[in-house]
């Protein structure tokens, strides 16, 4: 299932070529689902993910046995713009703490029984300043999207993608402005903690990078308002996406990266489940447009993938119960 591709045009084919879900693997866990011995609907939204689940892997009785969760980080040039109220050189320290194992993910991920994988993304080499032209040519970008594309695990059955870099919920508000026009403070928060002139700056710089880039589009908002960790990102979905890798997604920043690939390939992100919504002011509205139900609302807005990586224990209770259940017939139970 290995690619190399040269263009976005390739990656967009890639992508649009993908295997939908197994309908018949969905109709045959659907099935199973309405003998369980519990009353119809009594899991709730629980019911819906395993059924889900079962037809992304092509199995009407799966289990989840191989999570991996993959952090991308990468550094931003429109951090010159004072957008954050941290250096960029906190990026590479928290690429440090990942691979010591002292941040939040390295804890939920071994909680949740996942393997993690953390990509730096050319730390040395930040993006340009969207505000004066796009952030990266399109060599980098594709780059970026087959260094996700390579870092996703055949034998992985669940995916979660996470990322660190300074400066990056200005990129995401940018690229959610572009797709969805509104207003720039519409999509702007505080990331990293910014003040009320920090929010201005912000919605200012957004509102500038999406003019110098022409309002662009899908693949090419990726491109001219994103940064590594966030095409990394787009690459490993859409590479979890032709291995029928189910794929939980993040906060804001994962959200913005994904729409860029659903706006443009259509069904792009059937494969993915929203892991919840955060506590960054436009979420919400991003995850709307997507069509995508949160799974959690915890108030959470590390990033890192942790919050999806919390979600992963309720998907692994959601096919356990599936699975692991005695239908009416196996009990000897009685369904009338």
């Amino acid at each position: 299932m290995s690619a190399e591709f040269t263009s976005l045009a390739e990656f967009q084919q890639l992508v649009a070529a993908a295997p939908g879900v197994d309908q018949q693997a969905m109709g045959e866990a659907e099935a199973r689902n309405g003998q369980l011995t519990k009353p119809p609907g009594a899991l709730g939204r629980l019911e819906d993910m395993a059924i889900w689940y079962a037809g992304w892997r092509g199995n009407p009785r799966p289990s989840i046995d191989a999570p991996q969760v993959i952090i991308f980080a990468g550094n931003h040039g429109v951090t010159a713009q004072g957008v954050s109220a941290f250096p960029a050189e906190v990026t590479a320290q928290m690429v440090l703490n990942f691979e010591r194992g002292g941040a939040a993910i390295n804890q939920l991920s071994k909680m949740a029984g996942a393997d993690l994988d953390v990509i730096a993304l050319d730390l040395d080499t930040p993006t340009a300043d969207f505000t004066q032209g796009p952030a990266m040519s399109e060599a980098e970008v594709v780059a970026a999207l087959q260094a996700g594309w390579n870092a996703v695990k055949d034998d992985a059955d669940l995916l979660v993608v996470g990322e660190m870099g300074i400066g990056n919920t200005t990129s995401a508000a940018a690229i959610a402005h572009a797709l969805y026009a509104g207003e720039a403070e519409e999509w702007v928060g505080r990331g990293t903690g910014v003040d009320e002139a920090g929010l201005a700056t912000k919605a200012r710089v957004v509102r500038e990078g999406v003019a110098a880039n022409n309002t662009p589009k899908g693949l090419e908002a990726l491109r001219c308002l994103g940064g590594r960790e966030l095409a990394g990102m787009v690459g490993a979905i859409a590479r979890a996406r032709l291995l029928r890798i189910p794929v939980i997604l993040d906060g804001f920043i994962a959200t913005a990266a994904a729409a860029a690939l659903g706006e443009e390939v259509d069904d792009a992100l059937d494969h993915v489940i929203a892991g919840h919504v955060s506590a960054e002011s436009a979420h919400p509205a991003l995850l709307a447009q997507l069509g995508k139900e949160p799974i959690l609302s915890l108030n959470m807005r590390l990033g890192e993938g942790s919050g999806a990586a919390v979600a992963i224990n309720i998907l692994k209770a959601a096919v356990a119960c599936h699975s692991g259940m005695a239908t009416f017939a196996e009990a000897g139970v009685s369904d009338s």
